[in-house]
């Protein structure tokens, strides 16, 4: 049912943005040329699929700091969190629901997800939205993609294209939580008509708003580009280091009123370290008016450890040998661990485009190949004998190759009607090491093969309305958890989706109208459970019937010549249709108890999200946005329980930009954003964990469990965003 705050908002949002013709002069050739290897990934405006496309101009009114997610918290269906509560370090973003593993991300074409946890962390890539031209989200299945498939939505990235001319600019921001953002952006421009380079270098750091959950984060963006006739020769490096330090427990329920900032880590190095390097090497050609082409070799190496302090912890687990210690009668420490992660990843990525009289066709595909060491050591034991005591107590390795072929075809069958097919074979071959059937550790393997297609039209009905629908399967496998906290026997199984789409767009002169209806039936769905493993990553189970169903409104009107409305909003249903069994830990008689829940929520999935922004022209040069984002109530497990929920949330933002013009600077332009403008307490992320005991009430030796009105425990942690906050930006540029 609607209530005031969802009446606020029914339309209206980003405007579409087509896909250009194509140019005649040099210049604008090689601009097209540039984007071919983006391209055959992305939706044009005559493709039947659900879209968003965000300009670099809307990326840089907002970027001051924070991660990536929080620049696309206004598009339809997201919600965005971070465990830091200020948006900087550890963030992440839902679409329909769909967590981070679901949601396919390229950059260029090619794969950012990792390959085992497919999921994308924006704090190994810092201010990496400095150097990203433009961005297109898909949502639902979209068009066939390099890497895991979009079970939710893809996100498609391309970086900074050919500037003609040489250029520096730098962008500060300073802002509460001792936020400080610096970088500085510089280019060559066009040299001798043929050579260009671009680079980009950032330092950000925040104390984050829960305490200790600081952030201190490098990064760099190095490209060079040659320019010939009818071909482009692109080299990219892109590299991120960070030191977080982390959040991942949350808020226990009974603090959120008194000490919302708590964090349970107090050890002083309980920090996540990593280092990750990309680099791709893109090589685009035309051959003809008609056919174009684009190859691209990519590589990426992360390594880096999480450390943590680990009090009373049994000597068998580490495979410590009594000889380290100074008493042999010791069979528990308290010590200090490491858990590291050194992978590779590298592969090609290809397309070709050709045009034909009244065909688009588009053939392309990608091979990789992952390789990741998982080990961890034992850097100190209370009772450990060597100060220099280092002891690996585990090491394993995993490989994963990952192929896709794909086919694309646009057919006008007519001036107003667009036939689109899409086909894709996907095959995976992951080999680790896991518990096998009696089990033990051992090498395990697993080969999938996936059919992926995709079907739709799009019709014009005249100049200013049309209309699309479409059909499209997905296939999707485990994640690494999945595979490795499981046996053979009890292995979760693939996934697939069958997504519809129907949508109608309106564009004039003041008004920019979109709808879509889409109904995204999943088999097998893998569900989030709303438990963590060790790592702070959330535990999976399949459920043989779900969906998730529902309306997607945006648009933009011009109320003014100064006063622009733009807006979206989702109303969705998100249920598991087969009744969903709850296993309940019993802490007393051991095993687990079995709950069935019916017709339940999905986890994560609110029914209702709204974001609305009035922009405001004061002159020429001063622009004031209010920004406005709901998201309705969310189930944290997939039960339904009121008393597993989080309550909904309207968040408002004040943005005003003054931009001036100076005889130094080409561009100068100041921007102040205030966060949480009426300083709501708010709560976006979870996680629980249920469990029985009838015998003792543990719920006063740890904060985090309280006891739960149907029967037993609940142990939870949540996730409180900040306060009022502010960012202040000061860009120059040359």
């Amino acid at each position: 049912m609607f209530n005031k705050k969802n009446c606020m908002a029914v339309l209206l949002a980003i405007p579409f943005i087509g896909f250009t013709q194509q140019p005649s002069d040099s210049i604008s050739i090689r601009k097209v040329l540039d984007e071919v290897n983006v391209n055959a990934l992305r939706a044009n405006e005559k493709t039947p699929m659900t879209f968003t496309n965000i300009s670099k101009s809307e990326i840089e009114k907002g970027n001051l700091g924070q991660d990536f997610p929080y620049l696309i918290s206004l598009t339809p269906s997201v919600v965005t969190t971070s465990d830091a509560g200020a948006g900087v370090g550890y963030t992440g973003f839902r679409i329909r629901g769909a967590d981070p593993t679901r949601i396919n991300v390229t950059v260029n074409g090619i794969p950012l997800n990792d390959s085992e946890s497919q999921g994308v962390w924006w704090v190994n890539m810092p201010d990496f939205s400095s150097s990203v031209e433009n961005i297109q989200i898909q949502r639902g299945v979209g068009t066939s993609t390099n890497g895991a498939a979009a079970f939710g939505a893809s996100v498609n990235l391309k970086t900074d294209g050919l500037n003609k001319k040489a250029y520096a600019i730098t962008n500060n921001s300073v802002g509460s939580f001792s936020t400080l953002k610096n970088n500085i952006e510089f280019g060559t421009g066009l040299l001798n008509n043929k050579f260009a380079f671009d680079g980009r270098l950032s330092k950000i750091s925040s104390d984050g708003y829960i305490d200790r959950a600081t952030s201190n984060l490098k990064s760099l963006y190095l490209q060079g580009a040659y320019f010939g006739a009818n071909s482009v020769l692109k080299g990219i490096v892109f590299s991120g280091h960070e030191r977080t330090y982390q959040a991942w427990n949350g808020v226990p329920l009974n603090y959120l009123d008194t000490n919302r900032t708590f964090n349970s880590y107090t050890y002083e190095n309980e920090v996540d370290n990593y280092k990750q390097t990309h680099y791709q090497l893109h090589y685009s050609k035309q051959i003809s008016e008609q056919t174009n082409y684009n190859i691209a070799w990519h590589y990426t190496h992360g390594e880096g450890y999480y450390e943590q302090e680990k009090l009373g912890e049994d000597l068998a687990d580490y495979g410590i040998d009594n000889i380290f210690l100074t008493n042999d009668t010791i069979s528990s420490t308290d010590l200090i661990r490491r858990k590291w992660l050194n992978n590779d990843f590298g592969g090609l990525t290809y397309s070709l485009n050709h045009k034909m009289s009244d065909i688009d066709l588009t053939i392309g595909g990608a091979f990789s190949r992952y390789s990741g060491q998982h080990y961890g050591n034992v850097i100190w034991a209370e009772y450990a004998s060597n100060a220099a005591f280092n002891h690996q107590y585990y090491w394993n390795k995993a490989e994963k190759l990952d192929y896709n072929f794909y086919a694309k075809a646009n057919y006008a069958y007519s001036d107003a009607t667009n036939i689109y097919v899409d086909l894709q074979r996907r095959r995976i071959d992951y080999i680790f090491e896991g518990l096998d059937y009696e089990g033990n550790t051992a090498e395990q393997e697993i080969n999938l093969e996936f059919f992926n297609p995709k079907f739709g039209f799009h019709h014009t009905l005249n100049d200013n309305q049309s209309l699309y629908a479409s059909f499209g399967v997905a296939n999707k496998e485990p994640s690494r958890s999945d595979y490795t906290e499981s046996t053979p026997e009890s292995r979760p199984t693939h996934e697939t989706l069958y997504d519809t789409e129907i949508g109608y767009k309106q564009t004039g002169n003041k008004m920019i109208f979109g709808a879509n209806l889409y109904f995204m039936n999943y088999e097998n769905q893998l569900v989030m459970t709303g438990k963590l493993n060790d790592v702070g990553e959330r535990t999976h189970v399949n459920v043989a019937e779900s969906f998730r169903k529902g309306i997607e409104i945006e648009g933009a009107y011009k109320l003014t010549e100064k006063l622009t409305w733009t807006a979206n909003m989702t109303l969705s249903e998100n249920k598991i249709v087969t009744a969903f069994i709850e296993h309940i830990d019993n802490w007393d008689a051991g095993g687990a108890e079995e709950v069935s829940h019916e017709n339940t929520d999905l986890a994560f999935s609110p029914n209702v999200i709204w974001a609305s922004q009035f922009n405001y022209k004061l002159g020429n040069n001063i622009s004031i946005n209010f920004i406005s984002k709901y998201v309705g109530k969310q189930f944290i497990d997939n039960t339904s329980s009121e008393n597993r929920m989080l309550e909904d949330y309207l968040v408002n933002n004040l943005r005003i930009s003054y931009e001036w013009d100076s005889k130094i600077f080409k561009t100068s332009k100041l921007t102040l954003q205030i966060n949480n403008l009426f300083n709501n307490e708010y709560v976006n992320n979870a996680w629980v964990y249920r469990f029985i005991s009838d015998s003792w009430d543990p719920s006063g030796s740890d904060h985090y469990i309280n006891p739960d009105s149907e029967r037993g425990y609940n142990m939870a942690g949540y996730y409180p965003q900040a306060t009022r906050y502010y960012l202040l930006g000061l860009t120059l540029g040359f």
